[in-house]
């Protein structure tokens, strides 16, 4: 089946599984195939601004129709019209097209990472797999929720290595492409040539490992390729939402071997590296929002980086729709039902210091007075850190609720509490532990 056939068919199984209007928007006539690679379709997205939301919101309906249409499992990479010309054009220097291309997202490198208090010892184990890749952890295991970032950082690890030795073999593929493409070669009699394929790489890297839990033929070939890979000094890099122990349904002696190198763990973004992501994301996308905007949605949104790249997505969407410029007054418009959803029942710097004084069995005028007493000081000052991580208050706004005091203590109150929590896990669980009754306070 040729390109043009396979993408009208898609297209058709598409058109009845999507709304009208956000297929008539997203997909006709925005999106464009220009190339066909093996297993990878390249399609070219009119709407450059678009390209994010609808790699978080569709990407997954999409490949999961073209593979139907194929027979077989598909991948998509949706490029502007510059990445595509530059794919469809050859180098003058390098005309041929690179054997090694790993095929990864251009967009996941490490500059375009922002780094934060969540993710930092993340970032910082995958900065030195990518500098010395099977010597320095192997494997490396990263974990966290949904959209905080796993494979940004996974696939930013492929890219460093690609680019430092293009002669490294690098394959990127998820847990479900593993079960697919095993269960195909098996029922094709090809099962020599899946491991070939899989057990000849110098990089291996496999996200969302946890759903080969629970199936036997599977974990019993990922064992076979992890011992053969690890043995010979070949990076292995897993993602999961949970760590390995956690695991249901996960043979002890994959879990076992998953820890052998360093599990790292990534969390939800505090307010300041929400605000930094957006700002990235404003400049990739070259694109203007006025900073208490970006303030505004941070504030807002805390659940991960996909939900909040999406609201900035759909806020310059509408303005475009609307021909209007963005403002405070246009993102509540255009963001409403979000906000409305996810507004965590009007969580208030009131609410918090509530919630930590019966937590410690204190009063909201500990929370506001001026003693200095250690039982006292210490409670103020979580207060102080989950307001300004819950509520995107401002440094001098929470100080006037706690007492008037200056934005320097705020500042210091904050930084003390995180670095306790980087310190000490007893404190890091009490202060999650008090956030999790905040959020369900009402």
């Amino acid at each position: 089946m040729n390109m043009e056939s396979l993408w009208e068919q898609t297209c058709a199984l598409l058109s009845r599984e999507m709304p009208y209007v956000s297929y008539s928007t997203w997909v006709d006539g925005n999106m464009v195939p220009r190339i066909l690679e093996d297993d990878i379709l390249f399609i070219m997205v009119k709407m450059e601004r678009m390209i994010s939301m609808i790699q978080n919101k569709y990407a997954g309906l999409i490949e999961k129709k073209l593979s139907e249409a194929a027979g077989r499992p598909m991948k998509i990479m949706l490029l502007n019209k510059e990445e595509m010309e530059k794919r469809i054009e050859p180098d003058p220097v390098r005309p041929q097209q690179d054997d090694n291309d790993p095929r990864l997202n251009p967009k996941y490198t490490f500059e375009s990472f922002v780094v934060g208090n969540a993710n930092r010892f993340a970032h910082a184990a995958a900065l030195a797999v990518a500098e010395d890749p099977g010597e320095a952890y192997n494997p490396l295991f990263i974990y966290g929720g949904v959209g905080l970032g796993k494979t940004h950082l996974m696939q930013a690890i492929g890219h460093f290595i690609h680019q430092t030795d293009p002669k490294k073999k690098i394959l990127y593929m998820t847990s479900e492409n593993f079960t697919n493409e095993l269960i195909s070669a098996i029922q094709m009699k090809k099962t020599y040539e899946f491991r070939d394929r899989i057990r000849k790489v110098d990089v291996l890297m496999v996200d969302d490992i946890q759903f080969i839990a629970g199936r036997e033929s599977t974990q019993q070939e990922f064992f076979n390729t992890f011992n053969e890979l690890h043995n010979e000094n070949k990076q292995i890099i897993l993602t999961s939402d949970k760590p390995p122990k956690d695991i249901q349904r996960l043979e002890e002696r994959l879990s076992s071997r998953f820890e052998w190198g360093l599990v790292a763990d990534i969390q939800r973004p505090d307010v300041d590296t929400r605000v930094a992501i957006l700002r990235e994301k404003t400049v990739q996308e070259g694109i203007e929002v006025p900073d208490e905007v970006l303030h505004l949605i941070a504030g807002k949104i805390d659940s991960n980086i996909r939900e909040l790249e999406g609201c900035l997505t759909r806020l310059v969407a509408y303005s475009t729709l609307v021909k209007e410029p963005i403002t405070i007054d246009l993102c509540e418009r255009a963001l409403q039902e979000v906000f409305n959803t996810v507004k965590r029942k009007q969580i208030t710097a009131e609410l918090i210091m509530q919630t930590v004084s019966d937590y410690y069995g204190l009063t909201l005028d500990d929370m506001t007075g001026p003693t200095r007493k250690r039982e006292i000081t210490v409670p103020r000052q979580i207060a102080m850190y989950l307001t300004r991580e819950m509520t995107g208050m401002s440094l001098p706004q929470i100080g006037n609720v706690f007492g008037g005091r200056d934005h320097t203590t705020v500042l210091h109150s904050c930084k003390t509490v995180e670095a306790n929590m980087k310190a000490n896990t007893d404190i890091r669980a009490v202060v999650e532990d008090i956030k999790t009754l905040v959020k369900n306070a009402q």
